[in-house]
């Protein structure tokens, strides 16, 4: 079994065994447990669940839309067939101040990079989305909202912190992405991929996820191996990636779990 099954479904099943029940904003209740977290060494496996299909084109657009595009226009992400945020387009096409926005704002990303060149061991090296004078103006604010980033030895570690982490669909997406993320940041900065830690605060199962997520704990054994991640090589500009630099080889998985998305 990969490690991100192995670590992903024992969060799964510890909250659908353990968890509180509680209703949130959504108005679909969940079952949660604060404080989880996951880690995987990059220079071993690449962390993307196997135990069901997880759309990894659509998770590299999302995140190139976020990262890349640094939009927070939800035309740009239709244009690339991509539909996650389509729930939460406003009238103006966009969703509002959020995600990408704030990286453009500042300059985050282009600050971070340049960090890494030039003083990698740098303590403050943050990318956070969290900007409290914007949030009320986010049609929905970040739930995957900060990035810590360190150099050690040659690899290049992040951290993630996530406030509140759907295990049904966000996660999956959510690991794999921040993961591609790490691998793109280090091979345009010289580095080698190292840790990658995943903290969520609020981990949570939708009650109407319920079904589909014991589905997926009762195939652990037809998990398979870990795929390997291939960029395009000789890319040393982030912003030069497309989506087809970025693909997986031999991924293997046992089949797609529908489930409905909260908003």
């Amino acid at each position: 079994m990969s490690m991100a099954d192995e670590q992903y479904l024992s969060i799964v099943d510890n909250i659908l065994e353990h968890g509180y029940y509680a209703n949130n904003r959504t108005g679909v209740p969940t079952y949660k447990l604060p404080h989880q977290m996951m880690q995987f060494d990059l220079s071993n496996e690449f962390p993307i669940l196997t135990t069901k299909f997880v759309a990894f084109k659509t998770a590299v657009k999302e995140l190139l839309w976020i990262w890349q595009l640094q939009s927070n226009d939800v035309r740009e992400l239709q244009k690339m067939n991509c539909h996650v945020w389509d729930e939460w387009m406003r009238p103006d096409g966009t969703i509002g101040k959020a995600y990408g926005y704030q990286i453009r704002k500042f300059k985050q990303l282009d600050k971070l990079l340049e960090q890494l060149k030039t003083n990698p061991q740098d303590r403050r090296m943050i990318v956070s989305l969290w900007n409290i004078e914007d949030l009320p103006d986010m049609a929905l604010q970040p739930c995957a909202f900060q990035t810590l980033w360190d150099v050690t030895d040659g690899r290049l570690n992040c951290m993630l912190i996530q406030r509140s982490g759907d295990m049904g669909l966000g996660v999956p997406f959510n690991m794999t992405q921040y993961a591609v993320l790490v691998h793109l940041i280090a091979q345009v900065t010289g580095l080698k991929p190292g840790l990658f830690t995943h903290i969520i605060n609020n981990a949570h199962i939708y009650e109407n996820h319920v079904d589909a997520l014991r589905t997926q704990l009762a195939r652990s054994a037809e998990a398979a191996a870990a795929p390997h991640l291939i960029l395009t090589e000789g890319i040393t500009d982030f912003y030069a990636f497309t989506p087809e630099d970025i693909r997986l080889d031999e991924y293997k998985h046992a089949g797609k779990l529908a489930m409905e998305v909260a908003v």
